[in-house]
């Protein structure tokens, strides 16, 4: 499957698959899945991390509302 990552910061674990999901379904909800910049972005992260579009599908179909809470969290964050 793909790599995990040791934020430096933190100290966390950073799970690859939760992320590339993130990216994935912001874009998704924006109705820009089809733009060219994120589909250069978005796959060549999937390659760096070692996963595929179909697993990244697979997470988002299994976690969903997670991933949507969490990107909600963020953009008010950032407001």
């Amino acid at each position: 499957m793909g790599k995990t990552f040791q934020d430096s910061s933190s100290g966390a674990t950073k799970d690859p698959l939760f992320g590339a999901a993130v990216l994935k379904l912001s874009f998704l909800i924006k109705g820009a899945a089809d733009d060219p910049g994120f589909r250069v972005v978005y796959f060549g992260t999937l390659k760096e991390l070692g996963l595929t579009d179909q697993q990244v599908s697979k997470y988002i179909s299994l976690n969903r509302d997670k991933l949507e809470r969490h990107i909600r969290q963020k953009s008010q964050a950032q407001k």
